[in-house]
């Protein structure tokens, strides 16, 4: 497959976050591609520790206005992007009800995990919805971390014939960012208000979700697997070798960007 358009849907990204291993490829894999010819559009939460000015972010007023309903309450989606120094664009999806009163240096994830899953689905919606009004089709859709995992359960079951996804690869990128308190329990309920089907939800209706569970329904949607770090949960890299997806192991270097792209034209 000959790659020019890649989607990189991920749940942090250096220089805005602090500097971690995952921060650090969500920098690298967009740069690396970008500066290897392929065009690339990067999304992330916009954490309330994100310092605007610093890294000249401004908000995209023709992206942004539409409502995303969740549980029945209207939550405004707001868009604003930044540039990478290989001139690769990165939108931020913004609301003040799930990422702009965190008060500590915690990423909201973790200073109030409560709200998590209605976080994750207002991430992932946001994103699809603002890819939909770019009118752009990636042929890969890459996902980094547990907060992207219901893009490709959305994609794949709600999104499947949109133009912009209906020929996109998805990839999932495995990472030892585990989370300590399961999702609400009525995450199952909320994502059947939005159309997802009592099969598609049967592991997660009625019940507390927890990593693992989450990270069963990424393997159940992604095309392909990647391994980002040397310490997932030896439970879920056992499952994703099973599952019989193309699966790339984990590498140090920079190199493996690259080894990402040539992994990409494989599939």
């Amino acid at each position: 497959m000959d790659v020019k358009n890649v989607l990189f849907i991920s749940q942090e990204i250096a220089p805005y976050l602090p500097d971690t291993k995952m921060s650090r490829m969500g920098f690298d894999m967009p740069q690396g591609m970008q500066e290897a010819g392929v065009q690339v559009r990067t999304f992330m939460p916009k954490y309330g520790l994100i310092n605007e000015r610093r890294n000249q972010l401004h908000e995209v007023i023709r992206l942004s206005g539409m409502n995303i309903i969740i549980d029945d309450t209207d939550h405004p989606l707001i868009i604003k992007v930044a540039t990478l120094p290989s001139r690769a664009q990165v939108y931020f999806i913004y609301n003040d009800d799930y990422f702009a009163h965190n008060l500590t240096k915690e990423l909201e994830t973790t200073a109030s995990p409560a709200e998590n899953d209605e976080r994750s689905i207002f991430f992932v919606r946001g994103v699809i919805e603002t890819v939909r009004k770019l009118r752009w089709q990636p042929q890969v859709i890459h996902c980094s971390g547990w907060i992207t995992v219901l893009a490709m359960a959305y994609i794949r079951e709600l999104y499947n014939d949109d133009p912009s996804f209906r020929d996109a690869k998805l990839i999932y990128s495995l990472w030892d960012d585990d989370f300590e308190q399961p999702l609400d329990s009525r995450m199952g309920e909320k994502l059947k208000l939005d159309g997802l089907s009592d099969d598609v939800l049967a592991d997660v209706l009625n019940k507390p979700v927890d990593y693992l569970t989450l990270n069963k329904m990424a393997l159940k949607y992604c095309d392909a697997v990647v391994q980002n770090s040397p310490n997932v949960n030896p439970e879920l890299l056992e499952m994703a070798k099973a599952s019989g997806l193309p699966f790339l192991p984990y590498e140090e270097g920079k190199e493996f960007v690259m080894k990402n792209l040539e992994f990409y034209k494989s599939l």
